[in-house]
Parts: C-alpha cells; sequence; structure tokens
C-alpha cells in the first residue's frame, strides 16, 4: 500500500487530495494518513495541506514498497548481521524460490573463506534464494551466472568497463566492485538452495582498502541510483535462470574475464598452483598450465596475478 501510495506522490509535483489517494488504493482516508506517517518515519519528507500531501524528498532506501514487481519478495533490514544468515534460515524454513534478502547495513557481512565483508551505509547487500533443479557438481555456475549478471547490469547502465576476476569478484580497472558468495544446500544428486551472496560498494567509501578496492560512486564522480541498480539486477539474474547449463554462460564469462590468458598464483585449499590460466570448464573451475607445460584444475582459491620469472 506505501507502495501505490507513493507512485501516486510520484506522479505530479502538485498536491494529491486525501480522497484521491483512497479512490486510488481503495483504503479509507484514515488508512491514508496512518500508511503517510509510516513513509515519514521511514525518511520520507511529505508535506501536508488542506489539499493534501505532496512528496518533498525520498530517503536512499532499498525497502521493498519502491519496487512494485519485487515487493513480495523482498525482506528488508535496516541493519543485520548477514543476510547469508537470514537466507539460510529461511531458506531452510521452505520459503519460495527468488526470495531476496536486503539490509542496508551489515554487522557481520561474510566473504570468501569466512572473511569479513565490510558493509557500510550506501553499498547494496543482498542475498537471493535459489532453488536449481540441476546436479550439485554444476551449482558453481550459479556464481558464474551472478558474475556475469553484475558485470553486464553495470556496463549497461554506466558505461563502464566491468570486469571478472575468478572465482567470485567483479572489478572496475582493476579495483574490487563487487563480491559473490554461493552457500549451497545438497545431497548427493539433488540441490536444496543455493544462497547468493552479492555485496555491491555502490556510494559508500573504500578510501580504507587502499587501491584493492573501488565503488560505483568513485568510479562515475557521482552517487548512482541504488534502486535502479539493483531492480535492473535482480531482473538480469532471473532472466538468467533458464540458462543456467547453457554453453553461452561460460562463453560470456570468458569475454568478460580479468583473468584469462594472465600469469596467476592460486592459493587452493590444499595446494598452491602458478601458471597461466588458460580456460574454465563446464563446471566453473579454473584451467591452469604450469611452467612445466602440465595442466591443473582448481576449482577455489585465492587467485592473484603473478610473475612466472620470479
Amino acid at each position: 500500500m506505501k507502495g501505490r501510495i507513493l507512485k501516486a506522490l510520484r506522479e505530479t509535483n502538485d498536491y494529491v487530495s486525501c480522497q484521491t489517494l483512497a479512490g486510488r488504493t481503495g483504503i479509507s482516508a484514515r488508512s491514508i494518513e496512518d500508511h503517510i506517517r509510516g513513509l515519514e518515519s521511514d525518511g520520507y519528507s511529505i508535506e501536508s495541506s488542506s489539499t493534501g500531501y505532496r512528496l518533498i524528498s525520498s530517503p536512499d532506501l532499498l525497502l521493498p514498497y519502491e519496487f512494485a514487481a519485487l515487493e513480495q519478495r523482498i525482506r528488508h533490514f535496516h541493519e543485520t548481521d548477514s543476510t547469508m544468515a537470514v537466507a539460510r534460515k529461511l531458506a531452510k524454513e521452505g520459503v519460495e524460490q527468488g526470495t531476496i534478502v536486503i539490509a542496508e547495513i551489515q554487522t557481520h557481512g561474510r566473504g570468501r573463506l569466512g572473511r569479513e565483508w565490510r558493509s557500510p551505509r550506501g553499498g547494496i547487500y543482498l542475498t537471493i534464494i535459489l532453488r536449481p533443479k540441476i546436479d550439485p557438481t554444476f551449482a558453481p555456475r550459479l556464481t558464474l551466472m551472478a558474475s556475469v549478471a553484475v558485470a553486464t547490469t553495470i556496463n549497461r547502465l554506466f558505461s563502464l568497463q566491468a570486469r571478472l576476476k575468478w572465482p567470485n569478484d567483479v572489478l572496475i580497472q582493476g579495483r574490487k566492485v563487487c563480491g559473490i558468495l554461493a552457500e549451497i544446500d545438497a545431497d548427493i544428486d539433488i540441490v536444496n538452495f543455493v544462497n547468493l551472496g552479492i555485496g555491491i560498494n555502490a556510494n559508500n567509501s573504500t578510501l580504507e582498502f587502499g587501491n584493492t578496492a573501488t565503488s560505483l560512486k568513485t568510479s562515475l564522480g557521482r552517487d548512482v541510483l541504488r534502486r535502479d541498480l539493483l531492480a535492473a539486477l535482480v531482473r538480469e539474474i532471473d532472466s538468467r535462470q533458464d540458462s543456467l547449463m547453457d554453453a553461452d554462460l561460460i562463453e560470456q564469462w570468458k569475454q568478460l574475464s580479468a583473468t584469462l590468458h594472465t600469469d596467476v598464483i592460486i592459493a587452493a585449499p590444499c595446494d598452491t598452483i602458478a601458471g597461466r590460466a588458460i580456460d574454465i570448464d563446464t563446471t566453473g573451475a579454473l584451467i591452469i598450465e604450469q611452467a612445466d607445460g602440465s595442466i591443473k584444475t582448481t576449482v577455489a582459491g585465492d587467485c592473484e596475478p603473478y610473475s612466472l620469472t620470479e
């Protein structure tokens, strides 16, 4: 209902009468007043007069009713420990495919390998609960799909040159702008759910990270509309669900890759591998040609540039 009221207020710069709002929404004038107060408590500046209400300004918040097509899917938190933790609980409770958990701030956000993902106000922090009907072997393709979706959306909206660093980072001019984390719950032959965590440095500062990270705001020299970015990204991910197993996904990732055809060192869970990244396989594992010509494949690890002459 708040979304309908906001839509009516945004369609004009003039005042909208309570009676008009009631007619547009199908609720009483008293309920309109209650919802207006609720919007004001959420940070919306709404001017009232004897002729009705006028929207002055809106907060930069990713509230469910800002997304008409997604409202029923979104669970929004002004602050939570981790969207992944909330999503894990919801997924185990059986919530629907496509449920989205969003936080304005995470106090204990997580990256790969249990690392902290700092989550100050101004970023976009979400986890999407997916239930793909695929063999668990191919579940890592969801990370590839998400990274392609993020880079494609950023490039389309902002005319930037976002590129992909294996296994799960999105870069702008070599600096990290987005990290992706997938948590998989599966049996031997079936995926129960995959929680796809995405953290984007949108309008938040990344000065504390030096040259290793950037934000969209830094890259563009201006704030971005987080609502537009989030809505476009979710549409992009939704549109890719049915083509998760298509060969095109691998080709799209390769075209956006900043890792392939470069010399890298991989700190894998049980090994360290140095060589030239030459390809990825159908599961998203990185294929490396070592200095002696031997080939190794790794499914996970920290990937960094490396000089083979060192």
